[in-house]
């Protein structure tokens, strides 16, 4: 165990003590399938299920384990989803497109309570609560109003914690109070994940680990997949690789910005100690533009702390050490509590901060969640597979979103070292 933010710790998400990543039998590849599926984390498994009980057959491929990248290393937080507001958004595309993208972030959360209840997956799936706390008195004044003044027909239910009362939600004093999304839910998104790789494989989908996927090409009315272990032709490609999305899909790699999350958890803590300092369930973030995110454990054992703690990506022990620092700097008394895991993931932001889904030379897609993917990329992973079998529930109000790129941008973020440096000037000046 790691007592200084600088020892010993696991490298690898905490989830995966409970849920180690899968070992998939190795079988020889199809000559053909239906659909072939890039990518095997929510969306892609989502995408599956839904196709496979469709009657197609379905294989879908990992560049590395099933679930590897962040479908199995977020920190299991659930919202709405979307970022920009329902204002910004009726500037740029007009009132109902914007009502309609806000509405998908309410299906979303209510999409992923029904997906877990229906198709019975273990996974700590809960509705506690998200304590969202203001990091000044001017960001809780915003947040107060944007509780008081929801547009009408996206009211979610939200309360006001002003800063007297902030104990009852969060063991620190560093906040100016908050507001709490009571809807907001929290998973263990490893064993999510199982879930999601469980019913595929059991509605028929067969998964491919350790298999990259090299070139795409359409030839005549089918795909031709070149991968690894060989060539695959495919009626239907989906492409479901979000932050992790490479070159051989490069106009899908020119529209997603790979951002890597980092997470700590911290050694266990004694029950007094982790009802005083956070004695709810509720999960928690903070208006910061570099936001931090933390939660209990679900067996509420210790701490799970993540955000970018650098302005370029960087090894785990160092964002464990800061990540440790950030922690301490909210609760000073876990000063001499180290952490027991440091890890990371890639999330892929967009330049409008929208999901998008769609279908470009006949490849459906669906990617970008921004940070914020844990219903939204099951849910559109659904929606894709609906799409794939012509079934009209699969439109979705990003369909007619365009997926736009910046000029010069070639998939390697070059500029993401000083935007994160603008926003934490911004955020450590209060504005």
């Amino acid at each position: 165990m790691d007592r200084t933010g600088t020892g010993d710790f696991a490298p690898y998400p905490y989830w995966w003590e409970a849920t180690p990543r899968p070992v998939l039998p190795r079988s020889p590849l199809p000559a053909s399938v239906d659909v072939a599926i890039v990518g095997s984390g929510y969306t892609g498994l989502g995408a599956a299920l839904e196709i496979a009980r469709g009657g197609r057959s379905t294989l879908v491929f990992d560049a590395g384990d099933a679930g590897y990248g962040c479908s199995s290393r977020n920190g299991g937080q659930i919202s709405t989803s979307i970022k920009p507001t329902y204002g910004d958004l009726s500037r740029k595309y007009g009132p109902d497109a914007a009502f309609a993208i806000q509405k998908e972030g309410r299906n979303a959360l209510s999409w992923i309570a029904d997906f877990v209840a229906r198709e019975k997956i273990d996974c700590d799936f809960k509705v506690v609560g998200r304590f969202h706390a203001a990091h000044t008195p001017k960001h809780f004044e915003k947040l107060v109003h944007d509780a008081e003044s929801q547009p009408s027909g996206l009211e979610v239910p939200v309360h006001v914690v002003p800063r007297a009362e902030q104990h009852r939600e969060l063991g620190t004093d560093y906040y100016h109070g908050g507001v709490v999304f009571e809807a907001h839910a929290s998973v263990d998104p490893g064993r999510l994940h199982k879930g999601f790789l469980d019913r595929a494989m059991e509605a028929g989908a067969q998964v491919v680990p350790h298999c990259a996927v090299t070139a795409i090409a359409r030839e005549g009315g089918f795909f031709r997949l070149k991968t690894d272990r060989g060539e695959i032709a495919a009626r239907n490609v989906v492409v479901a690789t979000n932050g992790y999305t490479g070159a051989p899909i490069p106009w899908l790699r020119r529209r997603v910005i790979p951002i890597g999350s980092y997470i700590i958890a911290t050694e266990p803590l004694r029950a007094d100690v982790m009802d005083r300092l956070m004695p709810t369930e509720r999960i928690v973030s903070d208006s910061r533009k570099v936001v931090y995110y933390y939660r209990a454990s679900p067996d509420r054992t210790r701490i799970l702390f993540g955000g970018r703690v650098t302005n370029t990506e960087a090894d785990l022990r160092r964002s464990g050490v800061l990540l440790h620092e950030e922690l301490v700097r909210l609760f000073p008394e876990l000063r001499d509590v180290g952490i027991s895991h440091s890890w990371s993931g890639t999330v892929a932001y967009t330049f409008d901060e929208l999901a998008n889904v769609g279908c470009h030379d006949g490849i459906h897609y669906a990617m970008g969640y921004c940070g914020s993917g844990v219903s939204m990329a099951g849910y559109l992973g659904t929606r894709i597979g609906q799409q794939v079998l012509g079934k009209p529930e699969g439109r979705t109000a990003f369909d007619a979103v365009p997926f736009r790129t910046r000029p010069l941008y070639n998939g390697t973020p070059w500029f993401l070292a000083s935007a994160v440096a603008w926003y934490r000037f911004r955020d450590n000046r209060g504005w």
